[in-house]
């Protein structure tokens, strides 16, 4: 029996409604568990960021708004079961300028998902370093920026490598939206 297009475009809806919101627990469960890891290094801020690592992936595998939906979603899921009103902020702000940067680095001919990676790591940690100056009202904080440069650059490029491999097992098993 041949489903028809109605059938089809409804079952191809679901699916993808299905796969956002598989993405979007895995996101959460992430940052769940890098909420428990306890990294410490000295300097406020500095995460591995696990929970990009769905973000990083999904920009190859779906849409820009289903992308983009998990990101907000994972954002105030986590800060309210593990956060406050502050991480609120810090992760929006890291959250949104990390995603526009991906978005146009993806664009780019010659970046990788490691490289879109690494340039959303480190975008993140500019938001986050430009809320913490405003809220704390303290331009000192800046001083950070350059061990937060260094972190996001290689944290992101450890979650660019992983999202590669994923990406490619994911379009090779056609799971994609």
């Amino acid at each position: 029996m041949r489903m028809s297009d109605n059938q089809s475009s409804h079952s191809v809806r679901t699916r993808g409604m299905a796969m956002t919101a598989l993405f979007a627990a895995l996101s959460i469960v992430f940052g769940y568990i890098e909420h428990l890891i306890p990294f410490d290094f000295g300097i406020p801020g500095v995460k591995l960021g696990l929970a990009n690592l769905v973000i990083v992936t999904m920009m190859y595998t779906f849409s820009k708004r289903q992308t983009l939906f998990v990101l907000f979603v994972r954002i105030f899921v986590c800060a309210m079961l593990f956060g406050n009103i502050y991480s609120l902020l810090y992760s929006l702000a890291g959250g949104v300028l990390s995603f526009g940067i991906m978005c146009v680095l993806k664009k780019i001919k010659g970046f990788s998902p490691i490289g879109v990676s690494i340039g959303g790591g480190v975008a993140h940690n500019i938001g986050q370093l430009a809320v913490a100056i405003i809220v704390l009202n303290s331009p000192n904080i800046a001083l950070y920026l350059p061990v937060l440069l260094i972190s996001g650059g290689l944290t992101g490029g450890v979650i660019g490598t992983c999202a590669n491999t994923i990406i490619n097992r994911l379009t090779k098993a056609d799971l994609t939206s």
